[in-house]
């Protein structure tokens, strides 16, 4: 699955994607996951709610199902001006 991070979610992991073997079923999985891996991605999840997802370029939620899914990405909210 390719997950890209944009703005400062690309800055705290210092990649702007990268393809990852994973066995998450759903996005917080993944987040979870990813977590794990090294303390970098954990500080780039560390608050959920200044994040937002989007699966396949649709807007989601982070209990969102990932069948299917071929592309997650990572960034934070959005404004408007």
């Amino acid at each position: 699955m390719q997950v890209l991070y944009f703005a400062w979610v690309r800055e705290r992991i210092g990649l702007p994607k990268e393809v990852v073997d994973t066995t998450a079923v759903s996005v917080m999985d993944l987040v979870e996951e990813l977590r794990e891996r090294e303390e970098r991605y954990a500080l780039a999840f560390s608050d959920l709610g200044a994040l937002r997802v989007a699966l396949d370029q649709e807007l989601s939620d982070f209990d969102a199902p990932l069948e299917g899914v071929r592309e997650v990405a990572f960034f934070p909210p959005m404004t408007g001006g």
